[in-house]
């Protein structure tokens, strides 16, 4: 390639590092693969990723069914494969199309991931006619997925690197965009991934810190942003510039443009905030107080709290950590990154001495709370987070406190029947299948979640105060679970018995598909969707739809989605095997329960969720009920039997 350095070996990403001593090596962009290859010569290094075109050098997760119909695609066009693998035919096209025939990267996209079915039909004229084009040209060389690409690219005076997700999406992608006096952004499998990436680099260089400004997901062929994202390095006067545009060239942006810590480095001052009273009191009066302050002051202010008895500041930073309010000249992550080193500094200081009220688990259970430094233990395997857990519950131990997570999987799990005594709070970047398997137990995460939480979960509850991520709850039988924000695609698949869980966001694609939880009205399963988001000043909003994509409900025999959607935006060619019905006075008696333990989880009002453009409005004209169109025909073939036994 030009401008490019790609260096393989059958191992893993850091190998590569230390193999090839890049520690000091300086670049505009940076991508790996951190797994081994599933298909061509994976026992070859020329077989690992990333292959290369002329100008850009691509990684890949996922897997293509039409393989065979790329290579012919391909082989029409005088180019052939060296290594059978998937990845290599995808920046072969990608070359083609952009190199070769000089297609805008739109179009190269487009022609990778075309958009398709209701995506499609919301596009501009202009839009379907030329997408239209490209389909017809191109679809049989088009991957067919799950996949998504992180590319590297070099071309004259710009460096990139892009991101983009099929309209499968089985794989999940993350990005997130960082701003300060120096930018930086990510394209990442797990957001995990990109926490421990800010947290080394903020360790290393003061510019950064461990909290990005924004994270968001992609949704393949979404009609909105296309399900793909551009970060491009620009000359600017006598340095460069980071610009983030999406599939459309339309600019992604930082809405919150107040200073980070980072550049004001102010010492810490006296607050004036309240201490010794109650938590939610505190919490009162620092919200009062906060959008006042300067960095200073908010150094000061945890500095006081830190003297404070454990349990109370440990209360209070956690309020202040899951909430949403305005911050005033602060900026939202540099705050949330401050906060977490005050909480790590106490929870540290547990190690060193323990109090009435936590301890490190030695000995027998005594009551108090166990606090685990999750970084003293492998992310998986035999000397893993899980297995350290979960002798500690075997052992009778039944309050748990762990910070410091990095990735760490399957965190409560395996703890056998009935939990119900179990309470674990979660710090962190916990991992994969957090929750799954659960019968009883309570476990609150204080952040964002990752993929596959809570599956075949039985019983208990999941509280994140945060978003998750893919195949949320697949499988799950049972158990009370609340998300702050957003879940990836496919939540709930597969669910049956009686799942209740509350999103407050949305989801990306295939909501509750194959859903079997029985009816909600006689103790079975359902999912209350609120299509809400926070602004930058701590106010809930309405999205623009409570439910952008498509396959809502499908294939679904049993259970309800009840969705906040008051203008009614979500529309019948979203179902696929649900039927909209009237939401009665029965429905509410099941969710406005749930509703309330939501207010008290995430301090979001049940006033506020039925509140429609500042006027309050009766449940039946906020909610819809979506229920399988299946159990319209049983019940009325039920109502015809009775009425025939009758007669």
């Amino acid at each position: 390639g030009r401008n490019l350095l790609v260096l393989k070996m059958v191992g893993y990403g850091d190998d590569v590092i230390r193999c090839y001593q890049l520690e000091n090596l300086s670049a505009h962009v940076w991508i790996g693969h951190h797994r081994y290859p599933t298909k061509g010569k994976v026992w070859h290094p020329g077989g690992a990723h990333p292959f290369v075109g002329l100008n850009e050098a691509l990684v890949h997760n996922g897997d293509f069914a039409n393989y065979e119909a790329v290579c012919d695609y391909l082989a029409q066009r005088g180019l052939k494969p060296l290594f059978q693998t998937d990845t290599e035919v995808s920046v072969q096209v990608f070359d083609l199309h952009h190199r070769l025939y000089g297609y805008p990267l739109e179009w190269v996209i487009e022609s990778l991931a075309p958009t398709t079915e209701r995506d499609f039909t919301l596009l501009p004229p202009d839009k379907r006619e030329l997408y239209g084009q490209l389909q017809a040209t191109h679809i049989h060389g088009s991957p067919d997925g799950p996949w998504f690409f992180i590319i590297a690219q070099s071309v004259p005076d710009v460096w990139r690197l892009i991101g983009i997700t099929d309209t499968s999406m089985l794989r999940p992608q993350v990005f997130a965009l960082q701003e300060g006096e120096a930018q930086i952004a990510f394209a990442a499998s797990e957001k995990q991934v990109i926490d421990a990436a800010l947290e080394s680099l903020s360790e290393a260089d003061n510019r950064f810190w461990s909290r990005a400004d924004r994270y968001w997901n992609a949704r393949g062929g979404s009609h909105t942003d296309g399900g793909a994202f551009i970060f491009s390095v620009v000359p600017e006067g006598d340095g460069f510039r980071l610009q983030c545009t999406n599939k459309f060239g339309e600019h992604i942006t930082l809405s919150n443009t107040s200073q980070p810590h980072t550049l004001l480095r102010e010492e810490a001052s006296e607050a004036g905030a309240l201490y010794d009273v109650p938590v939610e009191e505190a919490f009162t009066a620092f919200l009062k107080a906060v959008s006042e302050w300067g960095y200073g002051e908010l150094r000061g202010f945890l500095r006081d709290i830190e003297k404070q008895p454990r349990r109370e500041a440990i209360g209070l930073m956690t309020l202040i950590l899951n909430r949403r309010y305005p911050t005033g000249k602060l900026r939202r992550s540099s705050l949330l990154a401050l906060v977490d080193e005050s909480l790590e500094r106490i929870f540290t200081s547990v190690i060193v001495e323990e109090c009435k009220d936590f301890c490190v688990g030695k000995g027998g259970p005594d009551g108090r709370s166990v606090v685990i430094d999750a970084r003293e233990f492998d992310i998986e395997g035999p000397g893993s987070l899980a297995i350290g857990i979960g002798e500690l519950v075997k052992n009778g131990w039944h309050k748990l406190v762990i910070f410091g997570c990095h990735g760490h999987r399957f965190i409560a799990n395996g703890f056998g029947s009935d939990s119900s005594k179990v309470c674990i709070e979660v710090y962190g970047s916990s991992g994969d299948y957090l929750g799954s398997g659960m019968d009883g137990a309570r476990v609150v995460v204080h952040g964002n979640g990752q993929d596959q939480l809570g599956q075949i979960l039985k019983s208990g509850e999941l509280v994140v105060h945060g978003d998750v991520g893919q195949t949320f709850m697949y499988g799950a039988k049972g158990g009370h679970v609340f998300i702050q924000g957003n879940a990836a695609g496919r939540p709930l698949i597969n669910s049956v018995g009686r799942p209740r869980v509350v999103i407050n966001g949305t989801c990306l694609d295939y909501l509750a598909e194959s859903f079997m939880a029985g009816d909600p009205l006689n103790d079975g399963g359902f999912v209350v969707l609120n299509g809400l988001e926070w602004d930058d000043d701590g106010e809930l909003h309405e999205l623009l739809t409570p439910y952008p994509g498509g396959n809502l409900f499908s294939l679904a025999s049993g259970g309800a989605i009840y969705v906040r959607d008051p203008h009614q935006r979500v529309s019948v060619d979203q179902l696929n095997g649900g039927d909209f019905a009237p939401f009665t006075s029965a429905d509410w008696a099941v969710v406005k329960p749930l509703l309330e333990q939501n207010e008290r989880e995430f301090g979001i009002p049940v006033e506020r969720l039925l509140e429609v453009d500042g006027q309050p409005r009766r449940p039946g004209a906020v909610y819809r009920r979506i229920q399988p169109a299946a159990t319209k025909a049983l019940q009325a073939e039920e109502a015809w039997v009775a009425h025939a036994k009758n007669g």
